[in-house]
């Protein structure tokens, strides 16, 4: 008879992975370019501008002031196509992908484990 385990067996070997995956090189890179990320003034200076943006836009459209909301909205993508090319924002979009995929990798192969 196949061995079997119960929910808390499960629970607990997907928490030694996890702490495992948070022990790799991508994880660790991905962090170091969070906290890089969260401290660069430029970008955080863009996203508060954003967010004042936003709350702006959703004034104007509660108010039917549509033509203002749009011209809000344009210069809401013109600030985050600014910061999508900041070479710091690209570098951690490339790690975070790298992150992603690590952890694609594992649910992909759990996955097929289970259809065996």
């Amino acid at each position: 008879m196949p061995e079997r385990f119960s929910n808390e067996d499960i629970k607990r070997k997907a928490q030694q992975i996890a702490a495992q995956v948070e022990k790799t090189e991508e994880v660790a890179f991905f962090k170091r370019a969070e906290a890089q990320l969260n401290h660069n003034k430029k970008v955080q200076q863009k996203i508060a501008d954003i967010k004042l943006l936003q709350k702006q836009a959703v004034n104007l459209q509660h108010y039917g002031k549509y033509a203002a909301q749009h011209e809000v909205e344009a210069k809401i993508d013109a600030l985050q196509q600014e910061i999508d090319n900041m070479p710091i924002v690209e570098q951690f979009k490339g790690v975070q992908q790298d992150v992603n995929e690590l952890l694609q990798l594992v649910a992909t192969t759990m996955a097929k484990n289970l259809e065996r």
